[in-house]
């Protein structure tokens, strides 16, 4: 496979729209869509910007989840703290951030942050990482009028019982599951 050509063909708010054209392994010219969150000024660039975190969160023997409306599948799903990394902003500092704007809870420790890995390899470049952190502090809502986000805290066999019942993000889904089958 070989990338030919790289053209944006929509520049939305917080999506960047563009086509692809590869070279098949027949020599034949393919055509493949993606988006990105950042601009990709050139083929070498594609994939390389690192553009959010998302947090594994406990709270003593408790998993901090947030059962959130997603505008993208029209319903609420259980999700990983996550967000943007601003201008500027470490890792570390997103981490607290977006944990404090989501939720209201401090950064007590920083476990480990992964190296980046790609979020949808499908279809977009993003690349985020993975942070596990040690929480503490009181539940507040310091979310913007677009998000609905409930955050709380679960036993392992609550979140057993989640799995079983309700819907997730697929990062969120696995944590769960080793965090709901780590034995105590």
């Amino acid at each position: 496979m070989k990338l030919l050509r790289l053209q944006k063909v929509k520049d939305g708010k917080y999506l960047k729209n563009y086509e692809l054209t590869y070279l098949n392994k027949k020599g034949k010219e393919k055509v493949y869509e993606i988006v990105s969150r950042n601009d990709i000024p050139d083929k070498e660039s594609i994939g390389k910007r690192v553009s959010g975190v998302s947090i594994v969160a406990c709270c003593g023997d408790r998993m901090l989840l947030l059962r959130e409306f997603r505008m993208g599948v029209n319903h609420d799903v259980y999700n990983l703290c996550a967000g943007m990394i601003e201008e500027g902003e470490s890792i570390e500092e997103c981490i607290q951030r977006e944990l404090y704007e989501e939720t209201g809870l401090q950064v007590k420790k920083i476990r480990q942050i992964l190296k980046p890995s790609f979020a949808a390899v499908a279809f977009s470049d993003v690349k985020t990482q993975i942070a596990f952190v040690e929480v503490e502090g009181a539940f507040e809502d310091h979310t913007s009028e677009n998000e609905m986000i409930e955050a709380k805290f679960y036993t392992k066999e609550e979140v057993r019982e989640l799995l079983e019942t309700e819907e997730f993000s697929s990062r969120a889904q696995i944590a769960a599951y080793f965090f709901a089958m780590e034995e105590a």
